[in-house]
């Protein structure tokens, strides 16, 4: 696949017309009126995304700015973080039980769990 590809025109969510571009796996937006967006600066604004953001970047929308047209606000989407609960159990914060001894999930089995 090439480093990066240029697709049709799509509508974003201000009734624009916006161009997009594929860079590194990472869909870069663009309003028509920025003709000169180069490849080089797409990817410039890919990687300061992923330096912010890491490799949970999806992509990438430029608007210009209405009062001033020399400017370009940028807007990031990325991937949603998966998480994992965390719970305080005998002092300790814990996501899970498996990588305790024996005798810290003893100690857990046998406390007093208080109902609300």
């Amino acid at each position: 696949m090439p480093e990066s590809e240029t697709k049709a025109a799509i509508q974003c969510e201000h009734c624009k017309p916006m161009n997009q571009m594929v860079v590194r796996n990472v869909t870069v937006s663009y309003p028509d009126s920025l003709t000169d967006l180069t490849e080089a600066e797409a990817a410039e604004y890919v990687q300061r995304g992923i330096d912010k953001y890491g490799h949970t970047l999806s992509g990438i929308e430029l608007r210009t700015v209405e009062a001033e047209p020399d400017m370009l606000d940028v807007y990031y989407d990325v991937k949603p973080m998966p998480f994992q609960r965390l719970r305080r159990i005998t002092g300790y914060l814990v996501g899970d039980l498996t990588r305790w001894n024996n005798g810290k999930r003893a100690e857990e089995h046998d406390r007093v769990k208080h109902g609300i």
